[in-house]
Formats: structure tokens, C-alpha cells, sequence
């Protein structure tokens, strides 16, 4: 982390009755710690060197024996790998959300883009064009059921769906709901995006009972406060 939140006032209560080396030794820690996002090593010679208070490290010793944990992968500290954590689950969040934006737009783009054909008269003393057959896509197989590699797409990048759901309501929607949209040029891709996003996913099962999931959206609006989860199956 290049950036982290500094809360004076908190940080003046706790700190009031350190020396002005102890001060310094505690500001560099912190900046060693978010920067490199990961425990000080529990050697405190090492440490002090590597925010150079080697003539210091006395100072050092202080500060990590009363606001750092020696573990035994090393010096952690409890408020700084809370905010680690944040800032890595908001860092994963965009880069997913990055990631399915740019599949959607790709998508878009090759379904409602398809290739021309210039065409001109043949004559005497000219070869004959060869025209360029439009690649065709193909209907997914009444047989189909997902490969391992699919599920494994879906277990890695959904761990919160049930696999085998997820498959039922994409076969279900493609074979009986789509009709001649069912007609795709890359089956695996289609099925990614389908995983990936959330509301895809659920379309078939929402199109098949609406009144069901109307119900179900009422009841979950009433508990989601204490996070209880309904088997509505």
C-alpha cells in the first residue's frame, strides 16, 4: 500500500508519552508495514536497519513490544492488517468488476458486429472472386452437460453458487427459453459470462416462477439484517 488513512487524534492519544526517537520509530514502522503488507521481521536488529535507526534500535524494541505481536511469521500489528485487508478486498472488487465490463462490451461487440462482403462483376479476364463463407455459430447440445473445466471455471470464479444450479438454469435457458438467440459462436465463453454475472445466472430461475421470487425477495428483505439464510428450495 502506497496510501493509508492517519487519524491524528487517535494516533496523539496513544502516543503522548513516547520520546521523539520512540515517535520516529513508531512513524516508520507503520510506513514498513503498509508498504510492504506483510509482518516486520522478528529480528529487531533487521528492523531497525531496514528503517535505518540502527543507532536506535533500542527505541524500536520498545515500540514493538508494546504495539506490535511477535508471531511466528513475525511483528504484526492488528489495526494496520484490518485496513490491509480493505484495501485488498477493494482492490479484488474492481479488478472483477474491471473483468466483466470488458466481457460484457467484447461480447456486444461480437454479436452485433459481423463481417462484409465487398462484392464486383466477374469478367472475361478476371478470376473469380472466392467468397468468404460467414462462420456460423451453433446451438447448444439438448445432451450438454458442463465439463470439468467448467465447473472448475465456476467453483474458482462463483464459490458462492452451487455449480450444478447454475448449469441446470443455463442448459434450461438456452434450450427451452432462448429459442433462436440460442445460437452462440463460442459455447465456453457464453458460459463464463453466464457465471460471472450474477444476474445471468439467475434469469431462468427467475423468468420460471417470478410470483416465487417475488416472495422470496420480500422475505429476504425482511432478515437480511441478521444475515439468516433461507433454503427456498
Amino acid at each position: 500500500m502506497h496510501y493509508y488513512q492517519f487519524n491524528i487524534g487517535d494516533y496523539a492519544s496513544h502516543t503522548r508519552h513516547l520520546s521523539d526517537l520512540e515517535d520516529l520509530a513508531y512513524r516508520r514502522l507503520l510506513d514498513a508495514y503498509y508498504l510492504q503488507e506483510r509482518p516486520l521481521n522478528e529480528c529487531s536488529t533487521s528492523v531497525a536497519r531496514q528503517i535505518n535507526m540502527r543507532a536506535n534500535e533500542e527505541a524500536v524494541k520498545t515500540i514493538l513490544n508494546e504495539f506490535f505481536q511477535l508471531t511466528e511469521g513475525g511483528w504484526i500489528h492488528h489495526r494496520a492488517d484490518r485496513e490491509i485487508e480493505k484495501y485488498r478486498s477493494k482492490v479484488e472488487q474492481a479488478s472483477r468488476a474491471g473483468k466483466a465490463s470488458a466481457e460484457r462490451r467484447f461480447n456486444d461487440r461480437s454479436t452485433d458486429v459481423q463481417p462484409t462482403i465487398n462484392q464486383e462483376p466477374i469478367t472475361n479476364n478476371q478470376e473469380p472472386i472466392k467468397r468468404v463463407e460467414k462462420q456460423r455459430g451453433t446451438r447448444l447440445p439438448a445432451n450438454w452437460e458442463p465439463s470439468d473445466e467448467d465447473i472448475a471455471y465456476c467453483k474458482k470464479e462463483r464459490p458462492d453458487l452451487q455449480w450444478q444450479r447454475v448449469a441446470e438454469n443455463f442448459r434450461d435457458y438456452w434450450l427451452a427459453q432462448a429459442g433462436s438467440k440460442a445460437v452462440k459462436m463460442d459455447w465456453s465463453r457464453v458460459w463464463k459470462t453466464w457465471v460471472r454475472n450474477e444476474k445471468g445466472a439467475r434469469t431462468y430461475e427467475s423468468a420460471k416462477d417470478a410470483g416465487r421470487r417475488k416472495v422470496a425477495e420480500a422475505i429476504l428483505g425482511k432478515v437480511s439484517h441478521d444475515d439468516r439464510i433461507i433454503d427456498l428450495n
